[in-house]
């Protein structure tokens, strides 16, 4: 199979990140540099900056309820970053950030199919979450961003997407894309400003009660449901 499907098959990288590894030159094949679609076959050894990247006996899948202040990376170079909590699993990332400010559900795995297929904007995976303005709230704005909204600083119209009025000052929105920190551009042009942001669902996978830092396995059930939706 071409190197990039191997890294993210081993779940140590997406796809795209994997292409980014093998540019820079991090990434040897049976200590040779190995070139963008080069191939893996049964019995080579591939290292990425030294270290060798073996597929994992079984993959590993856990809801990670990320608090905020913390950064998605699991590089050391951040401050406080995911390596804070999952120093000692062995290639595992993450299924879709979150900025640094908001916090909330992280899918967290070393399945590298299943990264790529949630990561992939065409594929239209809902993420719900609850967003808390300072400012006025009203029927107006939020069918506004219902209908899909021309975000200007970025020259990107929206996906129509789903919304509720929750609470005072909160409101609920289900996307099925993944533009950068679309929700606060969201909010932005419609004159309110983001106070408070967390995910709570990602297709079949919901946050529910679990406490802030923590983390659980997912059930069996879960996962099987989660790659039906996932295409894989």
């Amino acid at each position: 199979m071409r190197i990039n499907k191997y890294l993210s098959e081993c779940g140590y990288c997406s796809r795209r990140e994997a292409d980014r590894l093998i540019d820079e030159g991090a990434v040897e094949i049976n200590g040779v540099r190995a070139e963008l679609g080069a191939a893996v076959n049964d019995g080579d050894k591939v290292f990425v900056n030294g270290k060798p990247v073996d597929p994992p006996d079984n993959h590993t899948y856990y809801v990670f309820n990320k608090p905020e202040g913390v950064v998605c990376t699991l590089s050391d170079k951040e401050g406080r970053s995911l390596r804070e909590y999952f120093s000692g699993e062995r290639h595992i990332t993450y299924a879709g950030r979150l900025d640094k400010e908001s916090h909330g559900l992280l899918i967290m795995t070393d399945d590298g199919d299943l990264i790529d297929a949630l990561m992939t904007g065409r594929n239209g995976h809902e993420k719900e979450y609850i967003v808390t303005v300072s400012g006025n709230l009203d029927t107006e704005k939020i069918k506004a961003m219902e209908n899909g909204l021309y975000l200007r600083e970025i020259g990107v119209k929206t996906r129509p997407c789903k919304a509720w009025i929750s609470g005072k000052n909160e409101f609920h929105i289900i996307l099925t894309q993944g533009i950068n920190r679309q929700i606060r551009r969201m909010c932005k042009a419609v004159g309110m400003r983001v106070v408070d942001l967390k995910r709570t669902r990602i297709e079949n996978i919901r946050l529910g009660g679990l406490e802030s830092g923590r983390y659980r396995e997912m059930t069996d059930e879960e996962i099987t449901e989660l790659k039906k939706r996932a295409g894989l």
